[in-house]
């Protein structure tokens, strides 16, 4: 999943959100049903006859989160995927794509630049080195199992957890 959704502006939602599965030749009727199903799930079902250009930027982002589940991937990938939203738009998104992925039951890498979102949707942080990259550091992530991305940035836990990465991130040596 990458920071653009990438949908087809030509193809209603439904389609677009069945294009891997028929890429792939894999699109039968039970791939079908289940994507409808994640469809209704996530609230897109009433809006799977309409376009891209009809819905908002978080409703686009958990199409394409759909059209990705939908391949039944092993690992998903995300690529700074709520970089071209807006702020409070990015933290809702966030939310809803970290319920997801955990609801899904997925192993997610998210790349990001975004310490807060790193923290948040997170159960282990890598820090880069600079150019070369090499993983600088590890950092794990805990936090109570039932609270969502959204409630974790309001923990006491949050604080602590972005200072030590962005010590990591500014330390030289």
């Amino acid at each position: 999943m990458l920071q653009h959704d990438h949908l087809l502006e030509w193809r209603t939602i439904e389609k677009n959100v069945m294009l891997g599965l028929e890429i792939q030749n894999k699109l039968t009727p039970a791939a079908k049903e289940k994507v409808l199903n994640m469809l209704k799930t996530y609230g897109l079902y009433k809006f799977k006859d309409a376009r891209p250009s009809q819905l908002s930027g978080g409703m686009r982002q958990r199409a394409a989160l759909i059209r990705t589940l939908a391949l039944e991937p092993e690992i998903l990938l995300l690529d700074e995927p709520f970089s071209a939203l807006d702020y409070q738009t990015r933290l809702t998104v966030g939310d809803d794509i970290g319920s997801i992925i955990k609801k899904e039951q997925k192993t997610a890498i998210l790349v990001t630049h975004d310490l807060s979102e790193a923290v948040s949707l997170g159960s282990q942080v890598l820090v880069l080195s600079k150019r070369p990259a090499t993983i600088k550091s590890i950092v794990d992530i805990s936090f109570p199992e039932n609270i969502s991305p959204l409630e974790r940035r309001n923990s006491t836990e949050f604080k602590d957890y972005f200072n030590e990465i962005w010590k990591e991130l500014n330390d030289d040596e």
